[in-house]
């Protein structure tokens, strides 16, 4: 989705150059203190939810505002930090069900645990 918003939107770079979080990177802490928005404040306050294509987080992520109620989790306020002027307020804000957020996090948590032994 990232992708074709950045391309619709003529940036550039834009199109495959996200990839996923690898925690064995990057300690991110328990995996729901991060997707609650609580793990880092190395890049301000806003949370990667996605990293670079390479792998590390750091050299080019998507980063959101997370918001945790307790019925819903909303991801909003997308940036890429080392492209400020990019607008990506057309770009979400994501709602998720709060059980089921904490149900995809929770199994995240344990394939990351089984991973590490």
């Amino acid at each position: 989705m990232i992708d074709q918003f950045e391309t619709d939107a003529g940036m550039q770079p834009a199109g495959d150059a996200y990839g996923g979080l690898i925690p064995q990177f990057f300690r991110f802490g328990p995996m729901e203190g991060h997707f609650h928005g609580r793990s880092t404040g190395a890049m301000g306050p806003k949370t990667p939810v996605l990293g670079c294509g390479c792998g590390e987080w750091g050299c080019w992520p998507l980063m959101a505002s997370i918001i945790v109620t307790p019925g819903h989790v909303t991801w909003d306020s997308f940036e890429q930090p080392h492209r400020k002027t990019r607008d990506y307020s057309g770009f979400g804000p994501f709602r998720f069900d709060r059980h089921q957020y904490d149900d995809a996090v929770k199994a995240l948590s344990a394939a990351v645990s089984s991973n590490e032994t």
